[in-house]
């Protein structure tokens, strides 16, 4: 039976630490099995036990996970990245127009810098479009099955943007690109890939597109074929509980995504009003002299909340919405690890029982179902390892992205 719901504390005389959080509960029973996050969701141990402070040396007490003096803290030391064993930087910037006979497109520059002995020179500069980008992680997505290849800003025109040439549209693209190449280079598998070296280095890319085009789309056709015959009997629980929490996660961004465009479209609607109203004021003040004085501070009142909205909307545009857009495209392309793991896993499950099947006895497992379960447990760490990391980074963007909202 659903308990009676607790009363919001009252504040009183009471400092805001002593509040109790209305969310935290007395004790773990209280909660329930339903709200027990999954194992993989959980935060490091290493950071929940660490004895926190809070810069001017005030000792925190992190038994709540609720507390919010506990989670500043907690979310401050995600900032203490090592920066200095970094090996190598990638940025992408300066976009410049095409204008050929049968097309016009973007290219921008990716610039390289580092100390790693599989590059021939510690700087590179380099030009690339959109289907470069797209190239390269179609490309990792063939040669890693097994990891999670963020994703890449979509290539059509976001509703409501009619000028794909736009400086707008065009750096907003610029950052979405950069980001995509940075997560690359953040990754300790990934980074090292031969394809992305490749992308960070070849003055002509072309010529590396038209190698092994037709072997690898042979390849991935047999992969397909392979695979599409097996039904997995059922997930384990732990991937079973990623994948719950993946549709969960989409589901809840795509409403805010939705409302978030709602909002910002109401907003600029507003706007056109207000840039009208104002000067209205302005008008009258100079019509009615013993009035004007208020008139005109009415007049400028309203001057200042269009600019201020003006910001509001457009770092709304350009800040928040591509950032649920970038999670919402992850949770896409985690949910295809997760289908390709269950694959594998079908694969070895009928391996199995062809095994079982047959009466000869023999003393070992045959060498293709060993291959076979190697390649599931390979799925499983790198996915897990995946997760973990961006979950971390998740935390870290929309942290981030909330509270810069909340300053605006």
């Amino acid at each position: 039976a659903a308990s009676a719901p607790k009363p919001l504390p009252s504040s009183g005389p009471k400092s805001l630490r002593e509040m109790p959080h209305p969310l935290a509960t007395s004790s773990s029973e209280e909660m329930g099995p339903a709200l027990t996050p999954s194992p993989d969701l959980l935060l490091p141990r290493s950071i929940a036990d660490k004895d926190l402070s809070l810069p001017n040396g005030t000792p925190v007490d992190t038994s709540s996970p609720a507390s919010s003096s506990s989670l500043l803290n907690r979310l401050q030391l995600d900032d203490e990245l090592d920066v200095e064993t970094r090996d190598l930087f990638v940025t992408v910037d300066d976009p410049k127009k095409h204008v050929c006979t049968m097309e016009t497109y973007i290219t921008y520059r990716v610039t390289t810098k580092t100390t790693r002995a599989e590059f021939d020179l510690p700087e590179y500069s380099v030009r690339r479009r959109y289907q470069d980008f797209d190239w390269l992680r179609n490309k990792l997505e063939e040669s890693q099955p097994t990891h999670l290849i963020p994703p890449l800003p979509e290539k059509f025109v976001v509703k409501g943007v009619v000028d794909r040439f736009s400086e707008e549209f065009v750096e907003t693209r610029r950052k979405a690109l950069d980001k995509f190449l940075k997560r690359i280079t953040d990754h300790p598998v990934l980074s090292f890939n031969e394809h992305f070296n490749v992308f960070l280095t070849a003055k002509d890319l072309n010529a590396y597109k038209k190698q092994g085009m037709a072997l690898l789309s042979k390849m991935g056709e047999s992969v397909k074929y392979v695979t599409g015959g097996y039904k997995l009997r059922s997930r384990p629980l732990e991937f079973a509980a990623i994948g719950d929490y993946l549709d969960t996660f989409s589901l809840k961004l795509g409403t805010i995504d939705r409302i978030a465009q709602r909002i910002i479209k109401e907003q600029l609607e507003y706007l056109v009003e207000l840039r009208e109203y104002g000067p209205v004021y302005s008008t009258w003040g100079g019509l009615e002299v013993e009035l004007s004085e208020p008139l005109e501070g009415v007049s400028a009142c309203i001057g200042n909340c269009c600019t201020a909205l003006e910001e509001l909307s457009e770092d709304m545009t350009e800040d928040f919405l591509p950032v649920l857009r970038e999670y919402i495209l992850y949770a896409e392309s985690m949910k295809n690890v997760l289908k390709k793991r269950d694959q594998v896993q079908a694969e070895y499950e009928a391996k199995l029982e062809a095994v079982a099947l047959k009466r000869e006895d023999r003393p070992k497992v045959p060498t293709d179902v060993e291959k076979c379960q190697d390649r599931v447990e390979c799925f499983n760490a790198d996915l897990k390892a995946d997760m973990e990391r961006w979950q971390n980074n998740k935390r870290q963007d929309f942290r981030q992205l909330l509270m810069g909202m909340a300053d605006k």
